[in-house]
C-alpha cells in the first residue's frame, strides 16, 4: 500500500525498500523529517497481515503492535485501489484502543476520480481521510500541514534548562551505568552483567567539585544484525536522540574488547550531529600486561580508526575501582567550553589571513582563488564563513588545511569544525 514509499517521500531519502511484493518492510527503519520548522521522527513499520502463513508475519504484528505503543502520532495507510479489506478493519480496531491522534492515509489517489474512492474510508472510523500519492507527492503538503498541528512541546525541566548535556553512549555492557553512579554515589540506575539492561534514557544532574551538568544514560547500541528484541529498536531510537539533543558526547568503550566498528558508528554519528566528544576507555583494570607505552598504543590505535578526525581527549577510567571517574566530567566540561566559544572576528582574521596569504587556495582552470574575510557564525557549534570571490572552486583538501590551522590557533580539542565558504 506504499508505506515505504510514503516514508522515502517525507524523509527525502530512498532508506526503506521499495518494491511490488507486499511485506517487503520486514524490519522497522527510521528517518529525519522537517516540516514548516517542525523536526520529528519518521519510523516505517512492517505490514500488519493477517491470516499468513509467512513465518515473519507474527513478528511483524508484534513491531507494529510496539510501534502504535511507542508513536505519538499514527499515519494509517491504506490503498485507494484496494478499498476496505478485512485487515484494515482489525488494524482499525487495535488503533482505535490506542487513543492516539490518527490520519487515516489514501494511498495511490493518482487522479480526481479516485478521490471520490477514499470517502469508503470514513466507515473506519479514525476521523479525517487524507488522500495523496507518495509517488508523486501530491497531497503531502496538506497531510503534514495536519499532523505538525498535533505536535506537543518537549517537557522541559526549569532546574535542567541551560545546563551542558553529557549523554553517555556505547555499546551495551560496557559500563555506562556504572559511572554514572559511582559518580551519583547512588545506585540510581540498574546494573547488571546482562547486556542493554538500560532501555529508556535517564537523566542525572551532577552537581559536585564545581560542575553542575546533566549526565544522560543511554541504552546501548547494538549492531542491526543483533537487534532482535522488539523493545530494542526503539531503546536504539531514544539513543540516536539523546544524542542529537546532548552538548558532549561520552563515548565509552570496553578496553578488554577494543575499539569495534559499532564503537565508529557512534563516534561518527556524534560527529555528523557537530556534537563534543570524550571517549573513555572503561574496565582499563582489566587489562593485563599493562606497560606505560600501552595507553599511547591504544590511543594510537583508536585514532588511526577515526581519522581524519583525530583531535578529541581520550581518558582511561575504571568504573568499578572509580579511578579517574572525575577526570571524564573535567574533560567533558573542557570539550563543552570549546564548543560554545566565541572568537571575535578580528581575531581570526589576524590570525588566518596571513596564514592563507602565505598558502592560498590552488588555482582552478586558470582562476586564483582569494579568501578576503572570515568570521564565526550564531550556531551552537564551532562554524565558520569564509568569504571569497570562487567558494564553488575550493575543494575538500584545502578546507582541511584550513581546519588544521584553526586548531593550531585556537583550541577546539573534542570537537568538529564546520567551513562554509561564501561568496562576498
Amino acid at each position: 500500500m506504499g508505506k515505504s514509499t510514503l516514508f522515502n517521500r517525507l524523509t527525502e531519502s530512498r532508506k526503506a525498500i521499495v518494491d511490488e511484493i507486499a511485506g517487503v518492510t520486514r524490519d522497522r527503519h527510521y528517518g529525519k523529517a522537517e516540516w514548516t520548522g517542525h523536526e520529528f521522527i519518521l519510523i516505517d513499520t512492517g505490514g500488519y497481515i493477517l491470516g499468513s502463513d509467512d513465518i515473519f508475519e507474527d513478528e511483524i504484528r508484534k513491531q507494529v503492535t510496539i510501534a502504535v505503543e511507542e508513536a505519538d502520532i499514527i499515519l494509517f495507510c491504506v490503498d485507494c485501489e484496494d478499498g476496505i479489506t478485512p485487515m484494515d478493519k482489525d488494524v482499525a480496531s487495535a488503533i482505535r484502543r490506542s487513543k492516539k491522534p490518527v490520519f487515516v492515509v489514501a494511498n495511490k489517489v493518482d487522479n480526481n476520480a479516485r478521490i471520490s474512492q477514499t470517502a469508503e474510508f470514513h466507515q473506519l472510523g479514525l476521523g479525517d481521510v487524507y488522500p495523496l500519492s507518495a509517488i508523486n507527492g501530491s497531497g503531502t503538503g496538506e497531510l503534514l500541514d495536519e499532523v505538525v498541528k498535533h505536535f506537543k512541546p518537549e517537557p522541559v525541566n526549569a532546574e535542567e534548562d541551560g545546563l551542558p548535556k553529557f549523554a553517555i553512549v556505547g555499546r551495551p555492557n560496557v559500563g555506562k551505568s556504572s559511572i554514572i553512579n559511582a559518580l551519583l554515589g547512588i545506585d540510581r540506575n540498574i546494573v547488571t552483567d546482562i547486556a542493554g539492561t538500560t532501555r529508556d534514557t535517564i537523566n542525572s544532574r551532577y552537581k559536585a567539585f564545581g560542575h553542575d551538568v546533566v549526565l544522560v544514560d543511554t541504552a546501548g547500541l547494538r549492531r542491526k544484525t543483533k537487534v532482535k528484541e522488539d523493545l530494542e529498536f526503539y531503546s536504539v531510537m531514544r539513543t540516536v536522540r539523546s544524542i542529537e539533543d546532548c552538548d558532549v558526547c561520552i563515548l565509552m568503550i570496553d578496553a578488554t574488547q577494543g575499539f569495534e566498528g559499532q564503537d565508529l558508528n557512534i563516534f561518527w554519528l556524534a560527529h555528523r550531529n557537530n556534537k563534543g566528544i570524550v571517549i573513555l576507555v572503561n574496565k582499563w583494570d582489566l587489562v593485563e600486561n599493562k606497560t606505560s607505552n600501552t595507553p599511547k598504543e591504544y590511543e594510537k590505535i583508536i585514532r588511526e580508526n577515526t581519522a581524519p578526525f583525530v583531535d578529541y581527549p581520550i581518558v582511561f577510567t575504571s568504573a568499578t575501582e572509580k579511578t579517574r571517574i572525575l577526570k571524564a566530567i573535567e574533560t567533558a566540561q573542557a570539550v563543552y567550553t570549546n564548543r560554545t566559544k566565541r572568537i571575535a572576528t578580528r581575531k581570526l582574521n589576524d590570525a588566518l589571513l596571513p596564514i592563507i596569504e602565505h598558502t592560498p587556495p590552488p588555482a582552478n582552470k586558470g582562476k586564483y582563488i582569494k579568501i578576503k574575510y572570515i568570521t564565526q557564525m550564531p550556531l551552537a557549534y564551532p562554524a565558520f564563513a569564509f568569504f571569497c570571490n570562487l567558494p564553488q572552486y575550493i575543494k575538500d583538501p584545502y578546507k582541511r588545511f584550513l581546519e588544521n590551522k584553526m586548531r593550531e590557533q585556537f583550541d577546539f580539542n573534542g570537537n568538529p569544525i564546520t567551513i562554509f565558504f561564501r561568496k562576498k
